[in-house]
């Protein structure tokens, strides 16, 4: 069981600027920054607040109101962060597991995980005396809780009332009954509504019901207040060490220039790769790090599919990486060192290739990392599931180069879909990989394919239904008159092959059918000859089918569907389908569940 030690800081950014001697030891000070309508107080020390001064407030109007000269020093959030930093590294004495605390506390703080170490300080409370005087000494204010949990530690030494607090094992709940819910890590927004409710302690919102919490905060509040409790997992985020394969280079004259950082970026990855072979290893995950003439660090994170060390390809990457930054990359006078590390690597082993073969590797997968360095959005991969309808045929997930994508000619890599969201267009991060030596590979659940009534009235014949939808479609205005696309997500093919024998599918496959209204065919069972969607009515000037299609035999009895792809006079080219049989006084109802090319 992980035991965490939580330091909250009082005032950070006031005593950074007294232990580096930029401040008076006395008076009342300050920290203010750029806010909504001018500078607005950031940090105070006790002497400001003694005065009736809180964060948020604008300086004008404390100027004003008070008569007592306040010491005013601009903030410097990168300044607190490095010294910051450098205290997470010396609580490394402690426990090898240190972690500063991220936006979800707001505030100044670290984390330390003593689990199996505390004994080496004489327990767990002489661990706390002693972390608490030494800081004390170094004239840092905090406030120390020890705890089973981030979220329970964090509570307590942020809300607990004193400044030391040893919570025993298991004795969390307890402890946190009567704290605040603010004592949760939650948005204002949240904290508010709660309040409005009379829910001002966790021991009330813990009492409560928790369908009716989610559905009207959202799982966040479930999640904070389970992670307090120990009811779910919350790792920590360790400082990063230094990198085991890395290489760097400096310049007398800074250089600016995309041709100079790229042809520095495979100059330093062709003397990272002799180490990588030697180990077996390949770079899973890149850092550059840029290092700018006024002290700026620019860091691109570049994620790879799978396991890398040729320099050419590499430098090829952070080419198309710097292309689609383009002015952002802010060179500034220039950079005067270039670092290359290799944060994630993977199992890399030697092997034979034929003579004559091309060394280039999966082109799968130089493809995989090329879009995702130029487009900056992760890849997605389409997998069968055992389903005949079309809108539930396949399953999109993470693609993992490995699983057997392969990069045969057979595999249509043109598939995508848009059944699940984007990912944010910055995610450059380190791919699955969790440790150094292994990079394990995800893809979800399994997938299989079933068969079951699936009857196609066409010369190629059907025994499976699967969809190969492109884009995800969103309805237009009748004004519009056209068919508007959301962006799109990129896939690649799945390990378990797809079937060739079935009817053309379309490029389009809407997420459900929408309806086509005043159908007119020439026979009841036949294909439509004119038909209105989307506020204009479509001729049929050519029609293929019927290609049948039922719900799966092993799920509730559905209507068959019969669907047809038609060409409309005005070279619109659709998939429609009759929603089960005709029968007297009840027309079978039609809809458009997709768009040919």
């Amino acid at each position: 069981m992980p035991r965490i030690v939580c330091i909250c800081l009082s005032h950070w950014p006031v005593t950074r600027l007294r232990r580096a001697g930029l401040a008076p030891e006395r008076g009342p000070l300050a920290v203010a920054a750029e806010g909504p309508g001018g500078l607005r107080l950031v940090a105070l020390d006790p002497e400001a607040r003694a005065l009736g001064l809180q964060p948020g407030e604008p300086l004008g109007r404390v100027r004003a109101r008070i008569g007592v000269p306040l010491q005013v020093y601009p903030a410097d959030p990168t300044a607190d962060r490095d010294a910051l930093l450098r205290l997470c590294r010396w609580a490394g004495g402690y426990a090898p597991l240190v972690a500063p605390f991220g936006p979800a506390e707001a505030g100044d703080g670290l984390y330390i995980d003593v689990a199996g170490a505390s004994h080496l300080r004489g327990g767990e409370a002489s661990l706390v005396d002693d972390l608490a005087d030494r800081l004390a000494r170094g004239h840092i204010p905090a406030r120390i809780a020890l705890a089973d949990t981030p979220g329970a530690a964090f509570a307590l030494a942020s809300h607990g009332g004193v400044d030391r607090i040893v919570v025993p094992p298991g004795g969390a709940a307890e402890a946190l009954r009567g704290l605040p819910v603010e004592a949760l890590r939650l948005d204002p927004g949240t904290v508010s509504g709660l309040k409005r409710l009379g829910l001002r302690r966790m021991g009330e919102l813990d009492a409560l019901p928790r369908g009716p919490l989610a559905r009207r905060f959202g799982e966040a509040l479930l999640l904070r207040l389970d992670q307090a409790l120990a009811r779910r997992p919350e790792p920590l985020a360790p400082l990063s060490e230094a990198a085991e394969y890395a290489a760097a280079r400096g310049f007398l004259d800074p250089i600016g220039r995309q041709s100079d950082i790229v042809r520095t970026a495979r100059d330093l990855m062709a003397e990272i790769a002799p180490r990588l072979e030697r180990d077996g290893l390949g770079a899973c995950a890149l850092r550059l790090a840029l290092h700018r003439v006024d002290g700026v660090v620019r860091a691109l994170d570049l994620g790879l599919s799978r396991p890398e060390r040729h320099p050419e390809r590499v430098a090829a990457l952070v080419s198309l990486r710097l292309d689609r930054l383009g002015s952002a990359l802010e060179a500034g006078f220039g950079f005067e060192t270039v670092v290359l590390a290799v944060t994630v690597t993977g199992a890399m082993p030697a092997r034979q290739t034929d003579l004559g073969a091309d060394a280039s590797g999966d082109g799968v997968a130089v493809l995989a990392d090329a879009l995702a360095q130029r487009l900056g959005r992760g890849l997605l991969r389409l997998e069968p599931r055992a389903s005949h309808l079309p809108e539930r045929a396949d399953r999109s997930g993470p693609w993992v180069a490995g699983e057997g994508h392969g990069s045969s000619a057979d595999k249509d890599i043109g598939r995508t879909r848009a059944h699940r969201p984007l990912p944010s267009a910055e995610e450059d991060a380190p791919r699955r990989g969790t440790s150094r030596h292994e990079v394990p590979h995800g893809g979800g659940e399994g997938a299989g394919s079933g068969r079951g009534h699936h009857e196609a009235r066409d010369p190629s014949g059907s025994g499976f239904s699967f969809s190969r939808p492109l884009l995800k479609q969103e309805p237009t205005s009748p004004a519009e008159g056209g068919v508007r696309a959301r962006a799109f997500p990129i896939s690649v093919p799945c390990s378990i092959p797809w079937p060739d024998h079935l009817p053309p599918r379309p490029l389009v496959l809407f997420p459900r059918g929408e309806a086509a209204c005043d159908v007119l065919s020439a026979v009841p069972e036949g294909p439509p000859r004119r038909f209105r969607w989307r506020a204009q009515v479509h001729s049929v000037a050519h029609a293929e089918g019927p290609e049948r299609i039922s719900a799966e035999w092993w799920c509730a009895p559905g209507a068959e569907r019969d669907y047809y792809r038609i060409e409309c006079e005005a070279g619109h080219r659709l998939w429609l389908y009759r929603d089960g049989p005709h029968a007297p006084g009840h027309p079978a109802a039609w809809y458009v569940h997709g768009l040919f090319a």
